[in-house]
């Protein structure tokens, strides 16, 4: 049976990341649920067009899920990483514009997209499992212990302080890290835990067997080995 390791965290804590090293050390397939959604945001952004999108008026969930099923949008593994492809092209850069990070919070938040979500990283997971897949995978986003994988034996909820989850984001973006930008971002950042937090369909939370990591004090290495150290005494060998 294929061992499922559930990582859920806010913006900016470091799931992706930690997820994927995690893998790595495992020697496990690895699959970013954010990916996915950014994905459908930009065959949204392309194909539907951006005005009105902020309303949902010229973004209704049928038109969004019908499009993911047409061009298709759906998840390629490449080595041992999940990737997004959109009509057959590998999008994983593409996705990570600032144009796809305005509007995914808005598509991530419609119900029907989160269940057509949820059942593409699913049937991934079954796929892979079917196929002879490696020991386990490693999956993160922000309901996947909760509500996708609730039953996976690891689960591990990351969090950090906004202001550090600012830092590390303009650091990744490359940008100097000066105050003004430190405040905007960490506003940002606590707006979107808010929204993330307060919706209706499956909010941001950890479950309730979840291990908390608060990561505000820690490298991506230490985090990375927490969660491989707990892995290797759960799933030994």
């Amino acid at each position: 049976m294929l061992h499922v390791i559930a990582i859920d965290g806010p913006a900016a804590s470091g799931k992706s990341s930690t997820a994927g090293r995690v893998a790595e050390q495992l020697g496990w397939a690895h699959l970013d649920s954010g990916a996915l959604y950014r994905a459908l945001t930009l065959a949204a952004l392309d194909n539907l067009g951006e005005r009105g999108a902020g309303s949902g008026e010229q973004w209704p969930a049928q038109r969004i899920v019908g499009l993911a099923d047409a061009l298709p949008v759906r998840l390629v593994l490449v080595g041992a990483v999940f990737h997004p492809e959109v009509a057959g092209v590998d999008v994983e850069q593409a996705i990570r514009s600032e144009r796809v990070t305005r509007y995914v919070s808005m598509l991530a938040a419609i119900p029907d997209v989160r269940t057509w979500v949820n059942a593409c990283q699913r049937r991934a997971v079954e796929d892979l499992e079917v196929g002879g897949g490696s020991g386990g995978i490693v999956v993160d986003g922000r309901d996947i212990g909760t509500v996708v994988f609730p039953e996976a034996p690891l689960k591990i909820f990351l969090t950090a302080t906004p202001d550090e989850r600012a830092r590390r984001r303009l650091s990744q973006r490359g940008q100097d890290v000066d105050s003004d930008l430190m405040r905007r971002e960490s506003q940002a950042l606590a707006a979107r835990d808010a929204a993330d937090s307060n919706r209706r369909i499956a909010p941001l939370k950890p479950a309730a067997d979840a291990v908390l990591l608060d990561t505000t004090t820690l490298t991506l290495e230490q985090q990375v080995g927490r969660v491989v150290e707990l892995a290797r005494g759960l799933f030994p060998g």
